[in-house]
C-alpha cells in the first residue's frame, strides 16, 4: 500500500492533450442512460474521457476490467494529483485537472447509481408488477402494493384498515417508529417490518446456481457446483488462513495465560481504520438483517466439507492426513436454515416473455430493515421484553453502576445483566433469552454479542439517556415553551415541554438516536471506509448535498433541476433521476419542508413559507421514493458483509492512564457473550474506546482470516466436534441463499468480467515488489483451489452482458475455443471480492461490494421517511432536530485545523464520546474521524501513512 506521495508534475504536452480530450468529449455530450440490461455503463469511459479526466494514467488502465475513475486526477492521494499547473481560482477549480477528475469520478458513480436503481430492483413479492405494472401506471412508479399489507392476524390489521379496504396508517401508528417496523411507510405498513421477505438486486434467473435450473446456467459452469462443491473448508484453509510465524504465540487465536503481551498473533493491517470500525459494522448489521430465529437455525444438522480437493484438476478425497495438515475436520456440523420458500418459483409472461416471480428459494428477514437502531430498542414484541427501562424515569434506559473505574462518564453507568432465574426462587421472572445468552448485559438484540457490541451498546444508550436529560434540564427551565412535539390525532394542539409525557420522550431519544447513528454510519465510518475525495463528497452529498444548503450552487440545483423534474410528462424518467437532484440537495430531510408555489418541490427554499401539515398524510410520506420496488435489502447486502478479516485475533489492551503502552492482549473469542461483561466491567468503557480506537483492524483479503473464527467453539450444536470454521461457513451461506458466484455477479450489478484468475493482479504494483509476488502466490492457490476446464465457445453463459463487439458472452471468455480456460465463473463471490488487488485508493472494501453499497446505502435512506418527509420537530421534537443536525447541543462545533483540504464538523461520534466518556477529551483531541487509528498522524491528501502523532512517538505500534 502507498504511504507518502506528492503531487507528480505533469507535461505541458500532457496538459496539451488532456484539453484537447476535453474539447472532443464535450463535443459528443453526455452519454444516455441505458435502456437494457446489456447496455450498462460498467464503470468505463471512452479514450477521450480518461484522458480528459486522469490523463496518461486512466489511458494506461482503460484496458483492465476495474472502473476507471480510481485512476482519475485528485481520486487518490496527493500523487494522483496533477502538479505544476492548478487553478488560479476558485470559480474555475472545476475545469483544472483534478477538479475535473473529481468531478469525473462523481460523475461515474452517479451512472452507476442510477442504473443500479433500473436494473437491479427485484422484490419476491411483487415483481410482476414491477414488471407488468398495476393497471394505471408503469411498475416503476408504483407506490402501493398489496402484498405490503397487514395481514388479518396482525393486532393493528383493524387500525390500518378503513371501511374500503384500503390500509392507511394514522395516530398513534405515524408518531415514532414502531417495535415491529410497521408503518413506517403509511400507505404499505408492512414494509420494512419483521419477518418480512428479503429481496434481490439480481435477476432471478441468475440465483441458486447450484441447481442448474436453465441452460445459461448450465452452460456457465457444469456440473463443477454444490453446496459443498469447491469444498468450503478447502476453500477456507487454503485461501483464508493467516499465516503465523510465531504460531506457539498466537495459539490458534487463544492468545496465552493471563492475557500475556508477549502473545502475538500476525495479520495484513489496515493503516487508516481502526478495529473500533470493525466491531461498528458488526453492531449495525444486527439492525439490518437477520436470518435466525432467537439464535438458532432448524433443529437439522448437515456436513460443511472437508472432504475433497482438486489435485492436478481432478477431484480427489481427502485422506486422514491430508485433512489434518490442512487443519480442517470433516466431522464439524451446522444447522440447517430457514427457508420461506422452497417449492418452485411461479412464472408470469409479459410482451411474450416468461419471468420468475420470485427467487426459486426465499428466507425471512427476521428484524425490521429499517436504520431504527433495533438492536437496542427490539425488533418485535419477544425482544422489546429484553429492553430495561428505568423504573425511576420510564423514559431513560436502565443503566447501573459497575466496576471500580473513575472516569467522569462512570456516573452514567452500564447496562444490567440479563436475569436468567438460576438458583433464584420461584418469584423470579426471567428474561426471555436464549440460554447461551446467560451472563450477557440485556440489548434487544442478543445474539453475537462480543465486547465490541457492548461497548457501543453502552455508549448509545448513555446518549439516550444524555438526550432525555438535556430535555428534562429544558423542560424545568422552560416549561411552557413548545417543545416542537404533536400528536397526529390533535395536530393543532401546542405541545409544551412540560406536558411531554415519559413514553413521548423514550420514542423522541429513539428517533434521535438512530439518526445519529445513520449519521455517524454515512459521514463518519463510510467516508474513511472509503478513503478519498470522491467519496467524501458523495457521502456528505447523500447526507447533506454536494454542496450546503446555504450555498448558492445547491439553490441553483434545487431550481434548475428539481422544478424540472416535477414538470417531467415522463413519469418513469423523473422517478430515475430522483437520484440526481437528491444528490444535490442531499436525501436527509427531503420533503420535510413544503411550499405553495412549488407543490412537488422536496427541498429547502429559504425565505419561503413552509406549509408542511401533520394531517396530510402526504406530506408526512411524501418525501420517501421506494423506486417502483418495495424496499427491504436484498439476500446480495448481507454477504457484502461478511468482513471477518477486519477482526485481530488479539485485542491490544490500553489502560487509559498510559495510552501508549499495550498492557494486555486479549483474545477476542475471550470477549464473547456473557465473557464480554466482565471484559467491560474489568476494562472500563472508556479504556476499551482507546485501546479500539488505537489499533488497527485487519485488510480485507485473501489469507486474512482470525484464526479463532476457523476453530470456534459452538457448544450450542451438540455435534461430535462443537467447532465451526465460521470462514468456510461464509462460503456455505451464500451457496444456501442463492447468490450468483462471483463473475456473474459482477455482470449482474453492471460490472466488468473477468476471463481469468490473472485479472485480479493489480497491474499498477511494480512487478519487483513483495506485493506483487504474493498476489502472483495467491492466484496460483485460486487456480489450485477452483481448477480449469476445456471450454466450448458454442455455449452462451450470460444474458447480463455482452462482448465489446456486441456478440453473446461465451464460455471461452474471449480465449479460443477449446483452450483450456480458469474456472473463473466458479469462484464464490466472497472469495472473488477478498481477491480484488486493484482497487480505488483508500478502500478497505473491493469495488464489487462497493457496488451493492452505491445502491443499497441510497436506498435505506430514500424509503424512509423518518429520515426524509416525516424529519421534524413534531416527531423528533425541536430539540431532537436541532441535536441531530448539529451532532449534539451547543451548535455545530468545527474542528481546529482543516483535514485533507476541507472545513469539517466535529463528527457526530467525536461528540458522542465526548458526552458519553468526557476522560477521553486529550485522546480524542487530535482525531478528526473516530473510525481513523487515533494515534495516526492523519496528514493531508489522503495519505495512508502509518506515522504518530507526536504524542504517540513512544507507542510500540508504530515501530
Amino acid at each position: 500500500m502507498a504511504t507518502t506521495a506528492s503531487a507528480e508534475s505533469t507535461s505541458t504536452l500532457e496538459r496539451l492533450s488532456a484539453d484537447k480530450a476535453c474539447v472532443r468529449m464535450a463535443a459528443k455530450g453526455l452519454r444516455p442512460i441505458a435502456n437494457q440490461q446489456s447496455e450498462r455503463f460498467l464503470g468505463k469511459v471512452t479514450e477521450d474521457t480518461a484522458e480528459c479526466r486522469g490523463g496518461k494514467r486512466a489511458m494506461a488502465q482503460r484496458d483492465t476490467v476495474w472502473v476507471d475513475w480510481a485512476n482519475y486526477w485528485g481520486t487518490g492521494d496527493a500523487s494522483s494529483k496533477a502538479g505544476g499547473w492548478e487553478s488560479l481560482t476558485k470559480l474555475a477549480k472545476h475545469l483544472n485537472p483534478n477538479g475535473r477528475g473529481v468531478d469525473g469520478a462523481l460523475m461515474d458513480l452517479e451512472y452507476q447509481r442510477m442504473e443500479l436503481l433500473r436494473f437491479n430492483l427485484y422484490d419476491n413479492k411483487t415483481y410482476d408488477i414491477y414488471i407488468k405494472g398495476d393497471g394505471d401506471m408503469p411498475g416503476p412508479v408504483v407506490k402501493i402494493w398489496d402484498a405490503m399489507r397487514l395481514p388479518e392476524n396482525n393486532r393493528y390489521y383493524q387500525q390500518v384498515t378503513n371501511n374500503k379496504g384500503q390500509q392507511v396508517c394514522t395516530g398513534e401508528l405515524i408518531r415514532h417508529r414502531n417495535i415491529t417496523g410497521i408503518c413506517n411507510d403509511i400507505f404499505n405498513p408492512a414494509m420494512g417490518a419483521s419477518n418480512q421477505l428479503f429481496a434481490r438486486n439480481v435477476s432471478f434467473d441468475s440465483t441458486f446456481p447450484d441447481m442448474g435450473a436453465n441452460e445459461l446456467v448450465r452452460n456457465r459452469h457444469g456440473n463443477r457446483l454444490a453446496l459443498l462443491k469447491p469444498d468450503p473448508q478447502v476453500i477456507s484453509r487454503k485461501l483464508f488462513t493467516r499465516q503465523q510465524h510465531k504460531p506457539e504465540a498466537c495459539n490458534q487465536g487463544q492468545g496465552l495465560p493471563d492475557n500475556a503481551v508477549s502473545a502475538e498473533c500476525d495479520y495484513k493491517k489496515a493503516p487508516f481504520f481502526n478495529v473500533l470500525a470493525a466491531y461498528w459494522i458488526q453492531f449495525m448489521t444486527h439492525d439490518w438483517f437477520y436470518h435466525l430465529r432467537e439464535g438458532q437455525n432448524t433443529e437439522a444438522r448437515m456436513p460443511v466439507g472437508c472432504s475433497t480437493q482438486l489435485v492436478n484438476n481432478k477431484e480427489q478425497a481427502l485422506t486422514p492426513e491430508q485433512a489434518a495438515k490442512l487443519g480442517c475436520r470433516p466431522n464439524d456440523k451446522v444447522d440447517v436454515p430457514f427457508f420461506a420458500q422452497k417449492e418452485p418459483a411461479p412464472t408470469f409472461t409479459h410482451d411474450g416473455k416468461t419471468y420468475l416471480a420470485r427467487a426459486h428459494r426465499t428466507t425471512e428477514n427476521t428484524v425490521t430493515a429499517w436504520w431504527d437502531a433495533s438492536q437496542i430498542y427490539g425488533f418485535d414484541e419477544l425482544s422489546e421484553k429484553r429492553v430495561k427501562r428505568d423504573p425511576n424515569d420510564p423514559a431513560k434506559l436502565l443503566m447501573q453502576p459497575r466496576g471500580s473505574h473513575t472516569g467522569a462518564g462512570e456516573k452514567l453507568g452500564y447496562l444490567p445483566v440479563f436475569n436468567s432465574c438460576e438458583n433464584a426462587d420461584t418469584e423470579c421472572l426471567a428474561d426471555p433469552i436464549n440460554p447461551a445468552w446467560k451472563g450477557q448485559e440485556a440489548a434487544g438484540f442478543a445474539d453475537n454479542w462480543t465486547v465490541g457490541m457492548s461497548f457501543y451498546h453502552n455508549m448509545f444508550v448513555r446518549e439516550h439517556n444524555q438526550f432525555v436529560d438535556a430535555f428534562r434540564a429544558k423542560a424545568a427551565s422552560m416549561p411552557n415553551t413548545d417543545s416542537g412535539l404533536r400528536n397526529p390525532d390533535k395536530p393543532n394542539e401546542v405541545i409544551p415541554y412540560k406536558k411531554v409525557s415519559a413514553e413521548e420522550l423514550y420514542q423522541a431519544a429513539r428517533l434521535v438516536v438512530a439518526a445519529e447513528i445513520a449519521k455517524i454510519h454515512t459521514i463518519e465510518w463510510t467516508t474513511q471506509l472509503l478513503y478519498d475525495e470522491p467519496l467524501y463528497l458523495g457521502m456528505n452529498a447523500n447526507w447533506n448535498g454536494l454542496v450546503q444548503k446555504d450555498n448558492p450552487v445547491s439553490k441553483v440545483l434545487e431550481k434548475i433541476v428539481v422544478n424540472r423534474l416535477a414538470k417531467s410528462g415522463n413519469e418513469i424518467k423523473a422517478n430515475q433521476f430522483y437520484s440526481v437532484f437528491a444528490s444535490g440537495a442531499g436525501i436527509f430531510g427531503l420533503g420535510s419542508h413544503r411550499y405553495q408555489e412549488h407543490a412537488r418541490f422536496l427541498g429547502h427554499l429559504s425565505g419561503k413559507k413552509d406549509i408542511w401539515d401533520l394531517s396530510n398524510l402526504e406530506h408526512v410520506n411524501g418525501g420517501i421514493n421506494h423506486f417502483g420496488s418495495p424496499f427491504n435489502f436484498p439476500e446480495e447486502f448481507p454477504t457484502v458483509y461478511r468482513l471477518h478479516p477486519l477482526l485481530p485475533d488479539l485485542l491490544e489492551f490500553r489502560d487509559l492512564k498510559s495510552p501508549n503502552t499495550i498492557s494486555k492482549k486479549v483474545p477476542v473469542v475471550s470477549t464473547f457473550r456473557g465473557k464480554a461483561t466482565q471484559a467491560m466491567t474489568d476494562g472500563g468503557l472508556s479504556s476499551w474506546a482507546l485501546s479500539m480506537g488505537r489499533q488497527r483492524l485487519g485488510l480485507l483479503t485473501l489469507q486474512n482470516h482470525a484464526q479463532f473464527l476457523q476453530n470456534l467453539d459452538l457448544p450450542r450444536l451438540q455435534t461430535e466436534t462443537n467447532k465451526i470454521d465460521i470462514a468456510a461457513l461464509d462460503v456455505i451461506r451464500d451457496r444456501e441463499r442463492g447468490l450468483p458466484r462471483f463473475n456473474e455477479f459482477r455482470r449482474q450489478y453492471g460490472l466488468k468480467q473477468l476471463t481469468s484468475y490473472d485479472d485480479f493482479i493489480d497491474k499498477r504494483v511494480p512487478t519487483a515488489s513483495a506485493e506483487y509476488k504474493e498476489q502472483h502466490h495467491l492466484i496460483k492457490l485460486l487456480r489450485e483451489v477452483y481448477g480449469q476446464h476445456k471450454c466450448d465457445a458454442s455455449k452462451v453463459i450470460t444474458d447480463a452482458q455482452l462482448n465489446d463487439d456486441g456478440s453473446p458472452i461465451n464460455d471461452c471468455l474471449g480465449h479460443p475455443d477449446g483452450s483450456i480456460v480458469d474456472n473463473i465463473e466458479d469462484v464464490d463471490t466472497v472469495v472473488g471480492w477478498l481477491s480484488e488487488f486493484t482497487r480505488p485508493h483508500g478502500f478497505a472494501i473491493s469495488e464489487t461490494q462497493f457496488h451493492v453499497f452505491i445502491l443499497n446505502a441510497s436506498r435505506r435512506l430514500f424509503s424512509d421517511r423518518f429520515f426524509t418527509s416525516s424529519f421534524r420537530p413534531e416527531f423528533y421534537t425541536s430539540m431532537g432536530v436541532d441535536w441531530v443536525l448539529n451532532n449534539g447541543p451547543d451548535g455545530k462545533l468545527y474542528e481546529a485545523k482543516e483535514s485533507n483540504g476541507h472545513k469539517v464538523e466535529i463528527s457526530p461520534l467525536k461528540r458522542i464520546m465526548l458526552r458519553t466518556m468526557p476522560e477521553l477529551k486529550d485522546q480524542l483531541a487530535g482525531v478528526v474521524n473516530v473510525f481513523d487509528p487515533w494515534a495516526r498522524d492523519r496528514g493531508n491528501d489522503y495519505t495512508l501513512q502509518w506515522k504518530p502523532q507526536k504524542a504517540a512517538a513512544t507507542d510500540s505500534s508504530f515501530r
